[in-house]
């Protein structure tokens, strides 16, 4: 099994606050990842450098995008790459479905997912990683579990309560 990554690519450095629980959540399934900063507006040449240094790599990479405003980032890195390219801008809440439009609408044969939760755009990551990976999708599993025990003991409760 090659070795995983995952790439999180910020439009700027105020997208770092948002993007700090995709690392969280990748730490605890113990997925290697790193956070770059460059923008497909202001800076192309040194976002083309941060791609084509991970072309050359062997690595299963699964890039996150994090940009707000027009999110160009996305589209330009999907363009560029072979791996899958996660959406998930800090503005989504505050941009509504203009975001998603602005995040995946690109031309046929360069896709784009969008998730709107970081954490979430996180665990899409490892399970996509998953794919290859039997020992990660063991921990997929056992977390699983643990949300369903959480959810149990909670109507466990309830249930107590409302006989009581």
């Amino acid at each position: 099994m090659s070795e995983q990554k995952v790439v999180i690519i910020l439009g700027s450095k105020s997208d770092l606050s948002f993007a700090t629980s995709i690392g969280s959540i990748l730490e605890e399934y113990t997925v290697n990842y790193e956070y770059n900063i460059a923008s497909a507006h202001k800076t192309p040449e040194h976002l083309l450098k941060i791609l084509k240094h991970y072309a050359k790599s062997e690595l299963n990479i699964v890039y996150i995008t994090v940009a707000g405003l027009s999110d160009a980032l996305s589209g330009f890195v999907a363009g560029f790459t072979r791996y899958p390219v996660i959406a998930c801008p800090p503005d989504s809440e505050k941009r509504g479905w203009v975001k998603v439009f602005s995040s995946v609408v690109t031309p046929k044969g360069v896709a784009v997912s969008f998730v709107f939760e970081p954490a979430n755009a996180a665990l899409a990551a490892v399970k996509i990683l998953a794919l290859s990976n039997p020992s990660l999708y063991e921990k997929i599993k056992f977390f699983k579990r643990l949300k369903e025990e959480e959810i149990f003991k909670a109507d466990s409760k309830v249930k107590r309560k409302k006989d009581s």
